[in-house]
C-alpha cells in the first residue's frame, strides 16, 4: 500500500456510488476514509475525528460543498479537493478562490484523483511537520518568512495561509526577484504537469495577496509579471 492508514481522508459527495468508488480507491491506497453525503453531514463528519484531507463534491443538498468549504476554513488549514462537473467552472474558481486547494471534474481519473491526494497530504505533512528545524528566516519589507516553520508573518503576525499558499509563498520567497511561469508554479506547487493552471494559480495568488498586501489591487510585495508570470518582489 502507498499510502498511510493513520491518514483520514473525508470523501462527501450525495452520490453514494461516487463516495464508495473514491473509498473504494483510497483504502486501496492505505487511506482511513469517512463518508458523508450532503454539506451538513460532512461538518458533523469533520468534528467525529481528525481528518487530514477532504475530498468534496459541490453540488450537495442541505448545504453546498462550496459553503461547506467557507465554515471549514474558519477553522482549519487541511487540503481540500472540489469534485465538480465540467458545466461548474465558475463555481471552481470561486471554490478556490475561498479557500479550496485543487479540484477533480467528473468523470474522474482514479490514477490522477489518487496522485493529486497523495501530494497534497505530502505538502501538508511536510508543512505541518514540528520536527523541522527553526530558525532560519527570508525577510522583505513587512514579511518574514520562517521555512522550518512554514509561517509567513507580516508586520510580525502570522499569517493565515493553507497549505498550498504556504508552498507557494516557500517557492516565491526563496527566489525573491525571479519570475515563475503559472506552469512552473503549478508543476512545483501540485507536482503534477500543468494543465491549464493559469486559472488555478491565479486565484491562489489573488488570495495570497488579500492576505499580505495592505492593498491587494496595488500589491507591493507579490507581482504579476504580464505575459511571463509571477515573482515576490524584493525589499
Amino acid at each position: 500500500m502507498s499510502g498511510n492508514l493513520n491518514s483520514c481522508i473525508l470523501v462527501a459527495d450525495d452520490d453514494r456510488e461516487i463516495v464508495n468508488a473514491i473509498a473504494i480507491l483510497l483504502n486501496r491506497e492505505g487511506y482511513d476514509v469517512l463518508r458523508a453525503y450532503d454539506g451538513a453531514g460532512a461538518l458533523e463528519a469533520l468534528a467525529s475525528r481528525p481528518v487530514q484531507l477532504i475530498i468534496i463534491d459541490i453540488m450537495m443538498p442541505k448545504l453546498d460543498g462550496l459553503s461547506a468549504v467557507m465554515k471549514i476554513r474558519e477553522r482549519r488549514n487541511i487540503p481540500i479537493i472540489l469534485l465538480s462537473a465540467k458545466s461548474e467552472d465558475t463555481d471552481k474558481v470561486l471554490g478556490l478562490s475561498i479557500g479550496a486547494d485543487d479540484y477533480v471534474t467528473k468523470p474522474y481519473n482514479p490514477q490522477e484523483l489518487a496522485a493529486r491526494v497523495r501530494s497534497h497530504l505530502r505538502r501538508y505533512t511536510t508543512l505541518g511537520d514540528i520536527h523541522k528545524a527553526a530558525g532560519e528566516e527570508i525577510r522583505s519589507g513587512r514579511l518574514c518568512y520562517r521555512p522550518g516553520e512554514g509561517v509567513l508573518y507580516a508586520d510580525g503576525e502570522p499569517v493565515r495561509l493553507t497549505a498550498t499558499e504556504t508552498k507557494i509563498i516557500d517557492l516565491l520567497m526563496r527566489s525573491p526577484g525571479r519570475i515563475f511561469p503559472a506552469e512552473e508554479i503549478y508543476r512545483r506547487v501540485w507536482e503534477a504537469e500543468p494543465v491549464s493552471p493559469e486559472n488555478t494559480v491565479m486565484v491562489h495568488i489573488r488570495h495570497i495577496r488579500e492576505k499580505i498586501e495592505l492593498n491587494p489591487k496595488e500589491p507591493e510585495y507579490l507581482k504579476v509579471v504580464w505575459g511571463i508570470g509571477y515573482k515576490m518582489e524584493k525589499m
